[in-house]
């Protein structure tokens, strides 16, 4: 009998392991971090000039690219790939004409950043974002509110054809 008390014990504590483990584990993939960055890091407009970049077409913008201190060593020591914590900044801006320059120039000539569009941000973690390349990418508007997931989604695979470690901007010192 003591047997069978026992032998009963087991076979419920069994179960009711493997009764919790399951749920967890389906818990586990929906609390796994994100894979973009969702927080604007803090001090960004602080961080040191990488580049500018114009861009044409349906974009027509300038962007000041600025890296934080991680990023500025990694891209003047020309280290590849890039360490985690480098964190890469865009921000990005529709461009006008300069009526004041422009008067000067007795052309049109000059253009300026106009109003704010977007800020974008890559973030290099190789163990949090290792489905992505090591690299979190986040797109936020000029209200601060992060994009949507399909809009993200093509950040990465777009990235993945840069022949530097998922960035394209060049260091311009």
């Amino acid at each position: 009998m003591r047997r069978i008390a026992f032998l009963l014990v087991a076979v419920a504590t069994l179960a009711s392991v493997i009764a919790y483990m399951v749920p967890a584990s389906g818990q586990e993939a929906q609390n796994s971090a994100p894979v973009y960055v969702t927080k604007i890091p803090s001090g960004y407009r602080d961080w040191r000039l990488i580049s500018v970049a114009h861009e044409e077409g349906n974009l027509h913008s300038f962007a000041a690219v600025l890296g934080n201190d991680v990023a500025i060593k990694a891209y003047r020591e020309q280290k590849l790939p890039f360490p985690d914590g480098a964190i890469i900044a865009a921000l990005h801006y529709s461009h006008i004409p300069s009526e004041e320059n422009n008067k000067v120039f007795g052309r049109e000539q000059s253009f300026v950043p106009g109003p704010p569009t977007n800020i974008q941000f890559m973030v290099k973690d190789s163990k949090k974002y290792a489905a992505t390349g090591g690299w979190g990418f986040g797109h936020f508007n000029t209200d601060g509110k992060a994009g949507d997931e399909a809009l993200l989604k093509t950040c990465s695979p777009c990235h993945a054809k840069a022949s530097r470690d998922f960035v394209f901007t060049r260091y311009a010192p």
